[in-house]
This record gives C-alpha cells, structure tokens and sequence, in this order.
C-alpha cells in the first residue's frame, strides 16, 4: 500500500466518530444539541430512575439504552399499530432502523412491515440523516444494555 494511501485510510478512521461496540457512527456531542428537539416528547431515564437526559416528558417512550431493543417494547408504554406490528416480528432497534424512522416515521413503519395500511405516531422528523446518527449515537452514549 502505499503512503499516500495509508495516510488517506488513517484520516478517514480518525474522522468518523465510533463507539468501541460499533453501534453508533455519529458524533455524540453534536447529538445531544439535537436532542433539544426531542425533549418535549422523549426523556432518557436508567434503570435506577435517573433522569439522563430530557424533562418529565411522557408522549414518547423513554429512549435509555434503545440500541438492540425490540421496536415497541417499553413496558407500559401504548404504542401505535405500526410499532405494535414491528414488536410482534421482533425487530431491534439498531442505528439502520434508528435513523431512517426519526426522519420518516410512518413511511419507514410501513417499509419495514411491508404494510402500507401502518402508521406511526410520531409526527416530528429529523430534517437531516447526519442530525439522526448523531442522535442515535448520543443515545447510546449514555448506556443502556441490550436485552
């Protein structure tokens, strides 16, 4: 290989933000700023009732350690016909569904279920697929285990 490419490759994985799992590309920190957006629906809470992130919020499910979660699977949560269906195949939230569901929420409900009838509840979307792996990997920066 030569030097030049060899430089080229160590530029380019020192560029990309990855978490040592390899569950998030995004950048964390600028995540955060967009999770600003989300706050008045979302709440990241852990497992001893400690508010991570966001306010009381309620309208969405809590989003602690959302990545290899089955899709629809916070306990007491009501969630909408098209998530109920993805629950019922047992589909996991990874960053591939993560980020094209925040920027399209029925549209991406209904591809994956292959329903066109489903829909979603979530009205608000991520203007930009950088803004939604950004998210994504600030979500997972604040932990949350796998089931």
């Amino acid at each position: 290989m030569k030097p030049l490419s060899i430089l080229a490759a160590t530029a380019t994985l020192l560029a990309t933000p990855v978490f040592a799992d390899g569950h998030a590309t995004g950048d964390a920190a600028a995540g955060e700023r967009t999770f600003r957006q989300c706050v008045a629906c979302h709440v990241v809470v852990d497992a001893e009732g400690e508010t991570l992130a966001g306010r009381n919020a309620r309208t969405g499910p809590n989003l602690y350690g959302i990545h290899g979660r089955t899709i629809g699977s916070v306990e007491d949560f009501r969630y909408s016909g098209g998530l109920e269906a993805l629950m019922d195949a047992e589909m996991m939230w990874d960053e591939e569904s993560f980020v094209a569901y925040v920027q399209d929420p029925t549209g991406w409900i209904r591809e994956a279920a292959g329903d066109d009838s489903l829909r979603g509840a979530m009205s608000f979307r991520v203007r930009s697929e950088e803004d939604a792996l950004n998210l994504y990997a600030y979500l997972v920066s604040l932990g949350g285990s796998e089931e």
